[in-house]
């Protein structure tokens, strides 16, 4: 048994439109497939604010910035389509690449100010790519709210701020990151970790934890970062990509501790990319 699938936008409008003569509030979670138990969160969180769930899976082209990438991204839709029954879904949305980029497409949606740095220094075009394809999903599903898994930080300020400058009439909600057991950051991506990786993953929030704690009780934050950074290295990771102290509500960057924040790192492990933010509370006085 699985979910209903939806393939065209014809069909999809038709759907939702018979939704919306029965009166019915309507939330979207776009994916990218590969479902996991993050994912299913977003889906239950949808079902406690709206009558009728449509979750999207469509692997964008757009937001990939090699070939390769795009073509080892994990593509399970059997699977994701029988894992949302019993959460509740109404509508599994999985149109093909012509159905979201028609012949002649011409449009890019850039959102300037949040997407730079972090992820839009090192993934050049990739928040242009999500931008697009979230304002499309927006437009296409016609959806009340719109939810997201905290741990793509970034990406959830890009898109609260091209609904925000597009006038486009949807609540886009942004829900806390679901870790396994081990503390590491659930993402499709994890299923590329070899067992040896797997065991070094888990390294990578405890040292986010741990480092949040640290500024939160006053410590400068160049040098706490630069520590992290180091153990991360130590724990067995090859790269840091970035390891950086933002404000929460604006993401720019903070030199010390004086509002609401959020850690955020890059790093590489093997030929896989974990991303990872945590809340970092204003300091406490001593």
């Amino acid at each position: 048994m699985s979910v209903p699938i939806v393939r065209t936008l014809a069909e999809l409008r038709a759907t939702v439109a018979g939704w919306r003569r029965e009166g019915a509030k309507v939330a979207v979670v776009p994916t990218m497939g590969a479902l996991h138990e993050g994912h299913l969160s977003l889906v239950r969180a949808a079902l406690a604010r709206a009558d009728r769930v449509i979750v999207t899976l469509f692997v964008n082209p757009k937001q990939f910035n090699s070939a390769a990438d795009l073509a080892a991204y994990p593509r399970t839709e059997n699977e994701d389509a029988a894992k949302l029954v019993p959460v509740g879904a109404h509508v599994l949305y999985a149109p093909n690449a012509e159905e979201i980029y028609p012949e002649g497409f011409a449009t890019s949606v850039s959102v300037s100010g949040v997407s730079e740095g972090l992820c839009g220094a090192f993934r050049p075009g990739h928040f242009d790519g999500v931008a697009t394809v979230v304002a499309k999903l927006f437009l296409q599903t016609r959806a009340d709210v719109a939810l997201f898994g905290e741990k793509d930080y970034q990406q959830l300020h890009v898109v609260k701020r091209m609904a925000r400058d597009l006038d486009i009439p949807i609540e886009v909600v942004g829900c806390p990151t679901v870790r396994e057991a081990d503390g590491l950051a659930m993402s499709s991506r994890n299923v590329r970790l070899s067992q040896a990786e797997r065991a070094v993953a888990s390294k990578l929030p405890q040292i986010l934890f741990a480092t949040a704690e640290r500024l939160s009780t006053g410590e400068p934050v160049a040098p706490a970062l630069e520590e992290a950074k180091g153990a991360i290295l130590a724990a067995g990771f090859g790269e840091v990509e970035y390891l950086e102290l933002r404000a929460a509500a604006d993401l720019s960057p903070l030199n010390r501790l004086d509002r609401p924040a959020r850690l955020l790192v890059a790093a590489w492990l093997g030929d896989t990319r974990l991303i990872d933010n945590v809340e970092v509370s204003a300091a406490r006085s001593n």
